[in-house]
């Protein structure tokens, strides 16, 4: 072999170097990496430099002066709305768990496996509409001379006052972000290992025992998953609490909304209180795999 193409040819060690081994992951999660810092970090980084400016409208000069923004959060007005919005996400988490997980659990175990992909799909359906409309559909169950009432009065019992209330915000979110724990649930649970439940039931243990000592602890990090995105979603939902909680439900998502295009238009105390659900998203998130990586090293 000549100098030339000696100097040429890598050598066998040059394949190992550590640029070969990040030179392909970099190659493939370049364009998604791009495509995330416009459109995801960018915005947040304008958020958070508008966050610091108080009082800003459009066409405003960006000057940002002070933690004046983050001050006016902690009013007891707006504590209380941000209490509220956490009452509506987490109550709304716990009924969605309460309620999906023995769904999921008669799916993925019980029911035959031709009528799987047919329940599966009952809970997709609602996905496939708008919010707007099951909202409005809810409004129709629950208001005064609603389908409810009318069922009620049939039978003799008194109406209930449902619409516009904490309940009512309960029922439309619940309904909405159930089918998204069901299938998380189910996807956690068809990967169960059935021959633990097995082995439990060939050891003595009784169903109930095994359920809560072989189960339970396989299907937990698809419980947190599904309980954090239904958490996330809960917490950012207004359309639910705007027309089934009416006024007095007023919720941090509707409280950012109307300091951007409502009659407010502070769009610093707006960008604020975005940073304030963002970090509390982001501690949620950061809770989730610190639990992940418990789990998977016992």
């Amino acid at each position: 072999m000549t100098p030339l193409a000696s100097r040429n040819t890598p050598a066998a060690s040059d394949i190992g170097r550590p640029e070969s081994k990040w030179l392909g992951p970099l190659v493939l999660l370049g364009p998604s990496g791009i495509w995330l810092g416009l459109l995801l970090v960018m915005p947040a980084l304008v958020i958070l430099e508008l966050s610091f400016v108080p009082g800003i409208r459009p066409g405003d000069v960006v000057n940002p002066s002070g933690l004046d923004n983050y001050i006016q959060i902690f009013q007891p007005i707006y504590l209380q709305v941000i209490g509220r919005s956490l009452f509506f996400a987490i109550n709304t988490t716990i009924i969605c768990l309460l309620l999906g997980f023995p769904v999921a659990y008669w799916i993925a175990l019980l029911a035959p496996a031709r009528w799987r992909n047919l329940l599966l799909l009952c809970f997709v359906l609602p996905l496939w509409t708008s919010s707007l409309l099951r909202s409005y559909a809810w409004i129709t169950i629950l208001r005064p001379t609603g389908v409810l009432n009318t069922l009620l009065a049939s039978i003799g019992l008194p109406p209930l006052t449902l619409l516009n209330s904490s309940s009512a915000v309960l029922i439309g979110m619940s309904y909405s972000l159930l089918p998204y724990m069901v299938l998380i649930l189910y996807a956690s649970l068809e990967k169960l290992d059935r021959r633990l439940l097995e082995a439990a039931a060939d050891l003595g243990a009784h169903p109930s025992e095994a359920f809560w000592k072989v189960t339970v602890p396989q299907t937990l990090p698809g419980i947190a998953a599904a309980s954090l995105l239904v958490f996330i979603t809960g917490l950012g939902d207004f359309v639910d609490p705007e027309l089934l909680g009416g006024a007095s439900s007023m919720t941090a998502a509707r409280l950012i909304y109307n300091q951007f295009l409502g009659a407010t238009q502070n769009w610093g105390f707006g960008s604020a209180l975005s940073m304030l659900l963002i970090l509390a998203v982001s501690l949620a998130i950061a809770l989730l795999i610190k639990y992940g990586d418990s789990t998977s090293k016992r």
